[in-house]
């Protein structure tokens, strides 16, 4: 992953450049964890923890927002 190893300079992610567990998001909810998660970083938070807040995070400004957070799944069998 970008930025990963101590010292490394962490790359900022965009729409077409982003962590593979948002690619289930909905496009706006990304755009949205893209735009936490570059800030994150910036603020020197770890990769992996950066991602974890910023798909939480957008997920309740979706939720706040009338925007479904996560696709919704099938019935379970």
């Amino acid at each position: 992953m970008w930025g990963s190893g101590i010292g490394a300079a962490a790359m900022p992610w965009s729409d077409t450049h982003f962590p593979r567990s948002m690619a289930h998001l909905p496009a706006p909810v990304r755009a949205k964890a893209i735009e936490i998660a570059n800030a994150l970083l910036a603020q020197g938070y770890e990769e992996g923890r950066a991602i974890r807040i910023a798909i939480a995070q957008a997920a309740r400004w979706a939720g706040a927002h009338g925007t479904e957070p996560l696709p919704r799944e099938g019935p379970r069998r």
